[in-house]
């Protein structure tokens, strides 16, 4: 071709869109982004289903006397998101203790438990709480036959425990086991009196709170503000959350981002108003070791961590400004301060690698793992000299990683 040869190439106009395609193509990504999280929200929903039926179906809540209780002889079943359905099965006296009430076997040694939704085993099959799996674990370090009665209840924050003292006691144990955990020191004030429609409000399902709330959120002209909250109660969020904790990293950072109240007792410094909860914490314990020392009975008290607190033990690693000890030993001060025993479990989470696997990631609640977890550090500190009646003659040594 002669190098002067030239093409010319016609230049080709811009067309301006339709007016209609102004419109079209907005809507068209419109509905295809509602599609894709309609999608990932039923598939969500079919992951992370849940049952019509709670615990708080079989249990009294309104009752100022007693603070929340079972019905006796009630059974029934709950599911939620992350668990598989579960049944609560509260005997003659209404408690979920794998036996009926009654006098303790002879020969054997009875632990009581009391304490709140932790120590009931909320969300696991009574068989592989730590309830249930703790006097296997004493008998093999001890060689001592051990009963554990377990009086704990859903929605048990310590001033219940004072109003059911006189049934624990009843129960003629040889130790009282009180379990804590951040619900407790959060509760540490509550008694619960809730109104019928507080209590018709618990029975909802999650899909029938969030419609609820969808509800409020468009008559209340607020929707555009309200998107992040109501988001964060799809399951689409839950099923988010689930798996990014599955990163010891991004679970912190996850669980640090809640308001005051939800992690006010990591602070190394606690902002007042967890000061108050503990101010309350004390005086109930107050109350209830000098009754324990009335009826001659032996008081222990443990704390179980949370699962982001767990992982920053783990890892050793924590944001400036946190304390994942604080509370424990804010706690253990308490109890020892008005006679009691307080064994510490906490140390030994250094020792297992990923112990945030034994919770539910997003309710927060122990699984199955987690349970079998506390059942080992609870024996061990049991048997380790805290307790002369259950010290072992030769501690063996059980590997931690069991516990996972």
């Amino acid at each position: 071709m002669n190098a002067k040869t030239r093409i010319d190439v016609p230049m080709l106009k811009e067309k301006n869109l339709p007016r209609r395609d102004w419109i079209l193509l907005p809507l068209l990504g419109l509905i295809t982004i509602c599609l894709l999280a309609g999608t990932t929200e039923i598939a969500a929903r079919r992951m992370f289903s849940d049952s019509k039926t709670l615990l708080a179906n079989c249990m009294v809540l309104d009752d100022p006397t007693t603070g929340p209780r079972a019905i006796p002889n009630s059974v029934c079943w709950e599911k939620l998101p992350e668990s598989h359905l579960t049944e609560y099965r509260f005997n003659s006296c209404g408690h979920r203790a794998g036996m009926e009430c009654g006098p303790k076997p002879l020969g054997s040694y009875r632990i009581v438990m009391t304490g709140s939704s932790v120590a009931l085993g909320e969300h696991v099959d009574r068989d592989k709480t730590f309830a249930a799996l703790l006097p296997h674990e004493l008998l093999r370090r001890t060689g001592r036959s051990v009963e554990l009665y377990n009086e704990s209840t859903g929605w048990g924050f310590p001033p219940t425990v004072s109003l059911r003292f006189k049934e624990i006691v009843a129960a003629k144990p040889d130790l009282i086991l009180w379990e804590l955990s951040p619900g407790d020191i959060a509760g540490a004030a509550v008694v619960t009196q809730v109104t019928k429609a507080e209590v018709a409000q618990r029975s909802l399902s999650l899909s029938e709170k969030t419609r609820l709330r969808l509800k409020a959120a468009f008559a209340s002209r607020q929707f555009l503000s309200s998107i992040p909250g109501l988001f964060g109660r799809t399951r689409t969020a839950l099923l988010l959350r689930h798996f990014l904790s599955y990163s010891q990293s991004m679970l912190v950072k996850s669980y640090l981002t809640q308001d005051e109240q939800g992690v006010g007792f990591l602070r190394a410094d606690p902002a007042p108003e967890w000061k108050e909860h503990l101010q309350q914490l004390d005086r109930d314990t107050a109350d209830i070791e000098r009754r324990s020392a009335a009826a001659g009975v032996p008081f222990v008290a443990v704390y179980v961590p949370s699962g982001a607190q767990a992982a920053m033990i783990s890892t050793d690693d924590w944001p400036s400004g946190y304390d994942p000890y604080k509370v424990d030993q804010e706690i253990r001060a308490i109890i020892e301060s008005h006679g009691g025993t307080f064994i510490d479990i906490l140390p030994d989470y250094r020792h297992i690698p990923n112990p945030e696997h034994g919770v539910f990631p997003v309710d927060g609640h122990p699984n199955a793992e987690g349970h079998a977890m506390i059942a080992q550090l609870i024996a061990k500190e049991l048997t380790s000299g805290a307790i002369p009646a259950l010290k072992a003659a030769a501690q063996p040594q059980v590997a931690l990683e069991q516990a996972r």
